[in-house]
Formats: C-alpha cells, sequence, structure tokens
C-alpha cells in the first residue's frame, strides 16, 4: 500500500473533520480515499477512451512512418 500526505486549506479540512464526528467515516483517511474512489470510478470511462485515442493516434503515426 502506498501513502500519499495532501495539503488541505482551512475550509475543506474543516469540512472533513465535520463529515467524521458526524460519523460518517471513521476516520478522515477513510473520508479521502471513499472520495478518491469514487472520482476514480466517475472518469474510468472518460480515462479509457482517452487512452484508446491515444493507442489509435501512436498506432496510425507508427503506419505513416513505415510507409
Amino acid at each position: 500500500m502506498t501513502t500519499v500526505q495532501v495539503e488541505l486549506n482551512d475550509k475543506l479540512a474543516s469540512e472533513l473533520d465535520k463529515i467524521v464526528e458526524d460519523g460518517f467515516f471513521n476516520t478522515q483517511e477513510e473520508a479521502i480515499r471513499f472520495a478518491l474512489i469514487k472520482f476514480v470510478e466517475s472518469r474510468e470511462p472518460a480515462l479509457a477512451e482517452r487512452f484508446q485515442r491515444e493507442d489509435i493516434a501512436w498506432a496510425l503515426r507508427q503506419k505513416k512512418k513505415a510507409s
């Protein structure tokens, strides 16, 4: 497992504290991990499409070089 350190502005840190205090999560780390997972999940289709487009562009460049 990798550890990542982040800096939060005071307002965001306060909101994070409140979410934990309200019992939505047991720890700040758990709340941040959940938020990051949800962000990545929401971006997966867009990321997959971007990688596919980059792969296709690379293949077309290689074909052009070979011609």
